[in-house]
């Protein structure tokens, strides 16, 4: 598939972001290559592989789950939210009660 105009246009407000006129013809080439690589993939025959086939042997690898707390990311956050308070966002109420 190749990612033209259109289709980048429908992906750009889909996405609801914009993209610079000067980086459309580059960005429709990536997707365009992304794309083709992915094609790539339907070739592989995998009538005879189970829907749980992995290639791990061992099961899934775990790590231990350690909380880590980085308060400067939070307070970035909050620094930038058009309305915030106590470490909360503030948004309109849409409920009616």
């Amino acid at each position: 598939m190749i990612i033209d105009n259109t289709v980048l246009a429908k992906l750009e407000k889909l996405s609801m972001l914009k993209i610079e006129e000067e980086k459309k013809e580059e960005l429709a080439s990536q997707l365009t290559e992304i794309l083709s690589y992915v094609e790539n993939l339907s070739e592989l025959n995998t009538d005879n592989l189970s829907a749980t086939f992995s290639t791990q042997t061992e099961g899934a690898l775990l790590r231990e789950d350690t909380p880590k707390v980085q308060a400067h990311i939070a307070q970035h956050l909050f620094a930038h939210a058009p309305n915030a308070e106590n470490d909360f966002f503030i948004v309109p109420k849409i409920i009616e009660s």
